[in-house]
C-alpha cells in the first residue's frame, strides 16, 4: 500500500474503530475525484468519519446541516451590494471548500438538493452570469438516515447518479464497540486530528491515479457487468454509462491504494457493489427475492459474468 495513503487511513482509524473497509472506500472516492453517499442508522459514526477525513487533510472543510428551510444560496452563495464600493459582491456559500459535508441530505427540499447538482458535476458555481471554480480537490460527502423518513425528500435518480459510490458502515462488533466506549473516556477522543497530508499531496495522488493502466479486457469486464445489471430479471433499471466510467475510476483508485499501477479484476469486483447498486431500481421480483436490497441483486448479476484473465 502507498505509504502516504496508508498514513491517511491509519490517522482516520484513530477516531473510527473497525471500519477500515469503509475508510478505504472513502479514500478511493477522494482519489477518483468522486462524491460519496453514506447511508446508515444514527450513531454509527457517519459524520465522524467525514470530519476525520477532512481533518487528516490540510484543506478547507465545511459542514451544512440540511433541513427543509435550507436555501440554495446557503450552498452556492449569493451576491449582495457592498456598502463601501456599491458594487455587487459574491458571498461564499458552504460549497466553496475542499470537503463539503452535506448532513442528512434527504431532509433538504428538492430546490436545495438540485443546487448541489452543478457543484457536484461541474465543480463550479454560477451566479449572476459569473462562474467561480471550486477549490481542488472538491468532494461532497453526504449522509442520510434510512429509517427516519418522515418529512424527508427522496433523492431523485439523477442526483443519486452523481455520487461515485454509496456505502453503509453498519454496527461495530462487540469487541470494537467496547473499544469505542473505552476510547470515549479518554481526553483525546474529542481532540481534532492532526493533518497528515496537504491538498497538494492529494492532487498529486489524484494525478497518479489517472495514470493507472487498465487493459481492454478489464474495460470489457466493466461493460459486461453493466450489461448484466440491465439484463437481470431482478433489476428494472440497470447501470448507466456514467456508472461504467465511475466504476473504472474507482477501480483505478483501489488499485493505486493497493500499491499497483494497473487494474486487476479483483479491483473491479471490490468496487462493483458500492459504485453500481445505488444507481439501480429493482423489479417486483427483485424486491421479493432480495428484500429491496439492490446490492444483493447486483452481486447476483455480477456472479454471472465471466472474470477475464489479466
Amino acid at each position: 500500500m502507498n505509504t502516504q495513503i496508508n498514513s491517511l487511513i491509519e490517522n482516520i482509524e484513530k477516531i473510527i474503530v473497525g471500519k477500515r473497509d469503509s475508510i478505504i472506500k472513502v479514500v478511493c472516492a477522494v482519489l477518483a475525484e468522486g462524491h460519496i453517499l453514506i447511508e446508515d442508522v444514527p450513531g454509527v459514526g457517519k459524520t465522524r468519519l467525514v470530519s476525520a477525513l477532512a481533518n487528516s487533510v490540510d484543506g478547507k472543510f465545511n459542514r451544512i446541516q440540511l433541513t427543509p428551510d435550507i436555501m440554495p444560496s446557503d450552498i452556492v452563495g449569493f451576491s449582495m451590494i457592498d456598502p463601501q464600493t456599491r458594487q455587487m459582491e459574491y458571498k461564499q456559500g458552504a460549497a466553496m471548500c475542499n470537503f463539503l459535508l452535506a448532513d442528512e441530505i434527504n431532509r433538504a427540499s428538492p430546490k436545495a438538493q438540485s443546487s448541489l447538482l452543478e457543484v457536484m458535476e461541474e465543480h463550479q458555481v454560477s451566479l449572476d452570469g459569473k462562474t467561480m471554480q471550486l477549490p481542488s480537490p472538491f468532494m461532497v460527502l453526504a449522509t442520510q438516515n434510512p429509517v427516519e423518513t418522515y418529512g424527508t425528500y427522496h433523492l431523485p435518480e439523477a442526483q443519486m447518479d452523481r455520487f461515485l459510490m454509496k456505502i453503509s458502515m453498519g454496527y461495530p462488533s462487540a469487541e470494537e464497540e467496547l473499544d469505542i466506549i473505552t476510547r470515549s473516556e479518554q481526553p483525546a477522543f474529542t481532540e481534532k486530528l492532526s493533518a497528515v497530508m496537504s491538498v497538494e499531496d492529494v492532487n498529486a495522488h489524484i494525478a497518479a491515479v489517472k495514470q493507472v493502466r487498465c487493459t481492454e479486457n478489464i474495460k470489457k469486464y466493466i461493460v459486461d457487468l453493466l450489461n448484466a445489471s440491465r439484463s437481470s430479471e431482478f433489476i428494472k433499471l440497470g447501470a448507466s454509462p456514467r456508472a461504467g466510467i465511475a466504476l473504472l475510476k474507482a477501480s483505478k483508485a483501489y488499485a493505486y491504494i493497493n500499491g499497483r499501477d494497473y487494474v486487476v479484476p479483483d479491483d473491479v469486483r471490490a468496487m462493483t457493489s458500492c459504485v453500481l447498486s445505488h444507481r439501480l431500481m429493482l423489479s417486483p421480483k427483485g424486491k421479493s427475492v432480495y428484500g429491496g436490497d439492490p446490492a444483493a441483486a447486483m452481486e447476483q448479476a455480477a456472479s454471472t459474468v465471466a472474470v477475464p484473465i489479466e
